[in-house]
C-alpha cells in the first residue's frame, strides 16, 4: 500500500504510520552505522495531546538500538505511545530501524557493543534528510527545521524469551530471562520479567534469577548467556525478595498496624491478605513466604495465573488461594452478600473472602497504551469500590493501592475518594519511580512499637527507605 504522505504534513492526535523505504545511508555496513538492513522501517506517532496555537510543535526522531527491531517497545503502536509519553514536549516521535523479517518476534537480545559519539553523530547526519521530510509544515515557517534525535536507554545486557502465551483477558504476552547491569562486577544480576504486548514497557512483575549446579546456589560469576550452554546449570526463582520498589513500598504500609499484627500471630492468630491483581504473584508470594501471610489473590487472566504457577513459582496448594475473575466486581459482589448476611454462595468458589482481612492490596493498572502508565484503572476510583474494600478488613487493617497517576487530577480525586471512606490516609513515596502507594487505614492506629519479632522481619526484608518515607496526608 502507498504511502499518503499528505497524512505526513499534519499533526493529527494519535495519528499512527508505518512504512518501510530503501536505505538512504550511502554506506549501511560502515563500522559507524547499524541500519544495515536493505530497507528500513519508519514509524511516526503523533501525541495525542494538541499543540498550543502559536507553538512550533517539536518533532523528534529516534534510531531503534541495534538488535531489538523486534521488540514490541519498538515494533508496536502501544509500545510507540509509551516511548512518545516518556517526552512530554514531543508532538511527533519518528522511529528509524532495521526492517525486521515477517513474523519475526522477539527471542534473545544481546545489548550490541556502545556506539561512540562520532559515529553516532555521523549516522544522524545521515538520516537528518530523512527525518527533515517527516516534519509537517507548520514546522517550515522559519526555514528548516533542526532533527532532534532522541536516545533510548535501558539496563538490559541480554534477554532471551522462555515462554509466549496468548490470555483472553491481557492478550498476548512474554515471560522473559534477563541479566541486567550489576553494580558489584562480580555479581551477575539475572532476573525473570513478565511483560504484555498491550503495554510492553512495563514490567509486570519481575523476581530474582538463581543459577544452581549441583549443590552450589546463588552467584556462579558467569553471565546469563554463558550460564544458558551449560547442560548442567538450572534455574530456580527466588519468592522471598522483591525486585520492583513499588512493592517493596506497599509492604512497607504494613508497619502503620505492625505491633498489632505482631500481637495477633504471637496469639496464633494468621494474618491475611487479599491482593487484587496477581501478574507472576511476586508480591503473593513475597506476603506468603517471608511474612507468613496466608494470602488469596484475584486475577483476570487464567493463562496468566498458569504462567505464574509455571515460571514464577506461585504455590497456591497451601497457603495461597487464586480465584480467576474481575477483581473490582468481586469485591464488591462480596461487599453486597456480607452486607445482606449471605456468604455461602458468590455463584464462584470464593469462601476464602468470607473471613475478614488483615490487608488488601491493589496492584492494577490500565490496559490502554494510549493514556501512558497509569494506576489503578479508572473504573476502580469510585467510592463503592473503596466502602466494598473497606467492608472486607478488619477494623484494624489498612488498604493499599498502587498509584501512577496520568495527571495531579486524577492523584488529588483518588486522595479525596480514599479520605471519604478510610479514617487516615497515608503516602508513601517510590524511590526512583512515578509511583505513588497510599494507604487506607480502618480505625486509629494504635501506638506502635516497632521492635517486635515481625517488625524487625520487615525491615530485614524490605529497604528501610520507603518505610521512613510514610507520611500522613
Amino acid at each position: 500500500m502507498s504511502l499518503d504522505t499528505s497524512k505526513i504534513k499534519t499533526l493529527t492526535p494519535s495519528q499512527f504510520i508505518t512504512f518501510t523505504i530503501p536505505n538512504p545511508i550511502p554506506h549501511p555496513t560502515a563500522r559507524h552505522c547499524y541500519l544495515r538492513s536493505p530497507v528500513l522501517r519508519v514509524a511516526l506517532l503523533d501525541s495525542p495531546i494538541v499543540t498550543s496555537d502559536g507553538d512550533v510543535p517539536l518533532i523528534a526522531a529516534m534510531v531503534v538500538p541495534g538488535h531489538r527491531e523486534s521488540d514490541w517497545i519498538f515494533s508496536t503502536e502501544s509500545g510507540h505511545f509509551q516511548l512518545l509519553f516518556n517526552f512530554s514536549n514531543v508532538s511527533r516521535l519518528v522511529l528509524i530501524g532495521n526492517n525486521p523479517p515477517p513474523n519475526s518476534e522477539p527471542s534473545i537480545y544481546v545489548r550490541p557493543p556502545v556506539t561512540d559519539t562520532v559515529d553516532k553523530e555521523k549516522l544522524e547526519d545521515e538520516l537528518k534528510p530523512l527525518v527533515i521530510a517527516l516534519h509537517p509544515v507548520e514546522c517550515f515557517q522559519n526555514g528548516l527545521p533542526e532533527p532532534v534525535f532522541l536516545t533510548y536507554e535501558d539496563t538490559t545486557l541480554y534477554r532471551v524469551t522462555i515462554n509466549r502465551s496468548v490470555g483472553p483477558f491481557v492478550g498476548e504476552f512474554l515471560v522473559e530471562d534477563v541479566e541486567v547491569e550489576s553494580n558489584v562486577d562480580c555479581n551477575k544480576d539475572l532476573r525473570r520479567r513478565l511483560r504484555f504486548k498491550r503495554m510492553p514497557n512495563l514490567i509486570q512483575s519481575e523476581i530474582p534469577l538463581i543459577p544452581t549446579v549441583g549443590n552450589v546456589v546463588g552467584n556462579l560469576g558467569l553471565d546469563l548467556p554463558s550460564l544458558r550452554k551449560m547442560n548442567e546449570v538450572k534455574f530456580r526463582v527466588d519468592t522471598g525478595v522483591l525486585i520492583q520498589p513499588y512493592l517493596t513500598a506497599m509492604v512497607s504500609g504494613l508497619f502503620l498496624i505492625v505491633s498489632l499484627l505482631d500481637r495477633r500471630m504471637k496469639q496464633g492468630f494468621i494474618p491475611r491478605a487479599l491482593c487484587l491483581g496477581v501478574g507472576g504473584g511476586a508480591l503473593l508470594s513475597f506476603l506468603n513466604t517471608r511474612l507468613g501471610f496466608e494470602v488469596v489473590g484475584v486475577e483476570a487472566d487464567e493463562v496468566v495465573l498458569s504462567v505464574a504457577r509455571q515460571y514464577f513459582g506461585l504455590n497456591d496448594r497451601n497457603s495461597i488461594r487464586l480465584i480467576l475473575g474481575d477483581a473490582i466486581e468481586l469485591i464488591e459482589k462480596a461487599a453486597s452478600r456480607r452486607t445482606k448476611g449471605d456468604t455461602h454462595d458468590l455463584q464462584v468458589n470464593i469462601d476464602c473472602l468470607n473471613a475478614k482481612f488483615d490487608v488488601v492490596m491493589v496492584d492494577l493498572d490500565s490496559s490502554d497504551a494510549r493514556t501512558g502508565i497509569s494506576a489503578p484503572p479508572p473504573e476502580i476510583v469510585r467510592k463503592p469500590v473503596f466502602q466494598a474494600a473497606r467492608s472486607v478488613l478488619h477494623d484494624h487493617g489498612v488498604f493499599v493501592i498502587n498509584v501512577v497517576p496520568p495527571d495531579e487530577r486524577f492523584y488529588v480525586t483518588l486522595i479525596q475518594e480514599l479520605q471519604d471512606v478510610f479514617h487516615k490516609v497515608h503516602e508513601i513515596n517510590v524511590e526512583n519511580e512515578d509511583n505513588f502507594v497510599l494507604v487506607g487505614t480502618v480505625s486509629p492506629i494504635a501506638s506502635n512499637d516497632h521492635d517486635n519479632a515481625l517488625s524487625r522481619r520487615l525491615r530485614c526484608a524490605i529497604s528501610g527507605a520507603s518505610i521512613d518515607s510514610i507520611m500522613e496526608l
